[in-house]
């Protein structure tokens, strides 16, 4: 896994390569954009290149999904068929984390974002990417919460089962061995 917050040339021409190959197989995602304005975008920041690499590393398989108009930015998200393998098994947030009294999780999902540099998909943002293709057939992701089920001492996630997107709820102190979450980022 890389340290640091910046990747070496060999590991800037190593992503962007894996980058390259993953929108060009997956137009269906992105059929009106092309690569050339991507890796323009992507050379001139660096420090999201780190965070993206890490969403590659933690087994997210990031693509290009959208390009925002208003905001002027691509929107990668992870795209693996399954919730990321390396960012699995925690619970949702540090209070949920600290909460707990045994059988603590290494981490939680909001920290871990946090530490990427990513944000976890919406509800609305996780549907949109189910639209993309099947995500989450047989494990499920945390989604951003909303504050007033939070405060109540839940969190939701999603998952994609009987050709339908289901959005569920649960303790934000649960975590599973095939719940992460998917992130968001935008540049």
């Amino acid at each position: 896994m890389s340290t640091g917050t910046k990747l070496t040339p060999e590991e800037t021409v190593t992503l962007i390569n894996i980058l390259k190959n993953r929108f060009t197989a997956n137009m269906n995602r992105h059929a009106d954009l092309k690569w050339a304005d991507i890796e323009n975008r992507l050379s001139k920041n660096l420090q999201k290149l780190w965070s993206l690499n890490m969403m590659e590393e933690t087994g997210g398989e990031p693509d290009v999904v959208l390009f925002d108009t208003a905001s002027d930015e691509y929107h990668f998200m992870d795209c693996s068929p399954e919730s990321p393998k390396g960012r699995r098994s925690l619970c949702y947030d540090r209070e949920a984390l600290d909460a707990r009294k045994e059988n603590k999780p290494q981490n939680n999902a909001v920290d871990l974002a946090l530490e990427i540099g990513i944000e976890l998909l919406t509800e609305e943002q996780y549907r949109y990417l189910q639209t993309l293709g099947k995500f989450d057939k047989k494990t499920s992701s945390w989604i951003k919460t909303p504050e007033q089920i939070r405060i109540l001492g839940g969190a939701i996630f999603a998952d994609f089962r009987y050709d339908t997107v289901f959005v569920y709820h649960n303790g934000a102190q649960s975590y599973y061995a095939t719940r992460a979450f998917r992130g968001l980022i935008k540049i």
